[in-house]
């Protein structure tokens, strides 16, 4: 389960008399819950010179509270109010995943249906993609914004639902077999929206016009599919560059995993849906609350469109979203009939902050006293295991190490005669050895084997096993000679090249669209870089050690090869 404690490296309006009557108790919403209590979480959004958010709560199938702070439009000083209309990103997908699950209903399609049963234009990767693995992101498809910034587009350049769908056609292998693991993959959602048009005959942000937000009363809610179409009541985007606010530019006209317009009192309504089903049923609700089984057999945090977790040892049900400056947060807490949503319109805000400082105004006296977990006791080896090396030997085991797949560094260091396992100043470990090449962990409380490795061709590792569970490897870092990596390499799959070239000492990709990327070797067949268009290069090499290519990859898009001219 997804720990929210952890995470914080996810309508009805008011009428005169409530108010009248709210004003009359003194602002109360609920128990001991007052309209300045939630005013008090917003009070850093609440200034006219500044960009805003809004807020909805709903609690035992009414909407108890919804308001605008901040301003929606920092040229022309408009204010946010519950009728501002934001793009809320990801929030998106549950929309996308219910209508899917409609369909489901009525007979017209099931999850367990092949994608290019739908959409043959998709690539046949030797392996089926359900409908299910898209909506659950175990499909093993690249995402669609990680590609699309590898191949040098930029997220603010117009985005159409047509340049996603032909950068789907010329993908050329998954990230894994689908069903074998989660990946967050907005491609997959994509595919969803397009389905459901190849399904129904109209357009997706038609349908679910017609068969959600229309039943739900959501008035000013839509998908967003056309980025020159004015919306009247529409927040803006904006970012911070130093102590000022500027505009943060979207134009997306791709819809599905994304471009959802709404407000907080149409958002209302839609969260009242989940505590009483209007539109959908509760079969319905309950597919989108159920986590995904993985072909292990394994059960993991995500849903359909949603992250099932806890908080605060309560079970919630939440989304976040973040597009340019438009940030939003959507938690449902089924337990209490509890649901919290804040919509935002500056990149530097964390709404998660937000929504649950307001649960937990309402649910202070219903979070259960935190239990007493036995603590593992460290594990103490027979000392007749550990051998003595000399300085020698162990001073060839020191340096820095990097993991690929979480992307992270460890050192090993020396300190009086003993290898010591580096985290941070704050953490390190003893090793002490076992044999020439293999330590064991000291003062842990899981039985931690560290064991060093070398050959020509893959150069220096370190592994980790801890107790039964699959290693983890580390590659150490090594001197190279950068000019050897210079040259054009280019990407059948993205249609695009990078240029590597030597400047002031380091090693940059070039595109002729992109900012530079500086890539900082770890070994001689690997380089990373803290840009999100490319994280990590493993370059490839013929018999004769000659480069040839590398595979480039980053959060959600793995291993695309590009090719050396």
């Amino acid at each position: 389960m997804i720990n929210l404690k952890k995470t914080l490296t996810m309508n009805t309006s008011f009428t005169t008399n409530v108010i009248i009557f709210f004003l009359l108790l003194g602002g109360q919403l609920h128990a001991q819950v007052t309209q300045k209590d939630i005013d008090a979480v917003f009070t850093k959004f609440n200034s006219p010179n500044k960009p805003g958010a809004a807020v909805l709560v709903a609690k035992d199938n009414k909407v108890v509270y919804e308001k605008g702070y901040g301003s929606a439009n920092l040229e022309y000083d408009i204010a946010v109010t519950k009728n501002t209309i934001f793009h809320v990103a990801s929030l998106s997908k549950q929309f996308t995943v219910f209508t899917i699950l409609l369909l489901e209903k009525e007979g017209k399609l099931s999850l367990d249906d092949d994608i290019r049963k739908y959409l043959p234009e998709v690539p046949d990767f030797g392996k089926k993609i359900t409908l299910r693995n898209l909506a659950n992101h175990s499909s093993g498809l690249r995402d669609q914004w990680d590609l699309l910034q590898m191949s040098g587009i930029r997220l603010d350049d117009v985005i159409t639902q047509d340049h996603v769908m032909k950068l789907v056609q010329r993908q050329k292998e998954l990230n894994f077999s689908p069903g074998e693991k989660n990946l967050y993959s907005n491609t997959g959602f994509t595919l969803l929206a397009e389905v459901i048009e190849k399904v129904t005959g109209k357009s997706f942000s038609t349908y679910t016009k017609e068969e959600i937000f229309k039943p739900l009363g959501m008035k000013n809610t839509q998908f967003y599919d056309d980025h020159q179409k004015i919306v009247p009541n529409r927040a803006y985007s904006y970012k911070k560059r130093n102590d000022n606010y500027i505009k943060s530019t979207l134009s997306y006209a791709t819809v599905g995993p994304t471009s959802l317009f709404t407000t907080v009192e149409d958002f209302g309504k839609w969260a009242l849906n989940f505590q009483n089903p209007i539109v959908g049923g509760q079969s319905v609700i309950d597919k989108m609350n159920k986590k995904t089984v993985l072909n292990s057999g394994n059960e993991t945090g995500y849903a359909m469109g949603q992250f099932v977790g806890t908080y605060q040892g309560i079970d919630v049900i939440v989304h976040s979203g973040s597009d340019a400056g438009y940030k939003a947060y959507f938690a449902r807490i089924p337990k209490y009939n509890l649901s919290i949503a804040v919509l935002g319109n500056v990149s530097t805000m964390n709404p998660i902050n937000q929504v649950f400082a307001i649960a937990n105004l309402y649910l202070k006296d219903k979070f259960p006293k935190p239990e007493e977990k036995e603590k593992k006791e460290i594990i103490v080896h027979d000392p007749s295991i550990f051998i003595k090396l000399r300085l020698k030997d162990l001073r060839k085991f020191v340096g820095d190490y990097w993991e690929a797949d979480e992307e992270y560094k460890r050192s090993i260091i020396l300190k009086n005669d003993t290898l010591v396992y580096f985290r941070s100043d704050k953490s390190e470990s003893k090793l002490i050895p076992i044999s020439k090449n293999r330590f064991k962990m000291i003062g842990d409380r899981n039985d931690v084997d560290v064991i060093f490795l070398n050959n020509k061709l893959e150069g220096r590792k370190m592994m980790m096993k801890i107790n039964d569970k699959k290693p983890i490897e580390f590659v150490a870092y090594t001197d190279v000679n950068l000019n050897e990596y210079k040259g054009v390499y280019y990407s059948e799959e993205l249609s695009t090249s990078y240029r590597l070239s030597v400047k002031e000492g380091a090693l940059v990709a070039v595109h002729h669209r992109a900012d530079d990327i500086i890539l900082k070797p770890i070994n001689r067949n690997m380089f990373v870089s803290k840009k999100r268009a490319i994280k990590q290069l493993k370059f490839q090499r013929n018999k004769r050690g000659k480069i040839i290519g590398f595979r480039a990859s980053n959060n959600r898009v793995k291993n695309v090869l590009f090719i050396k001219k």
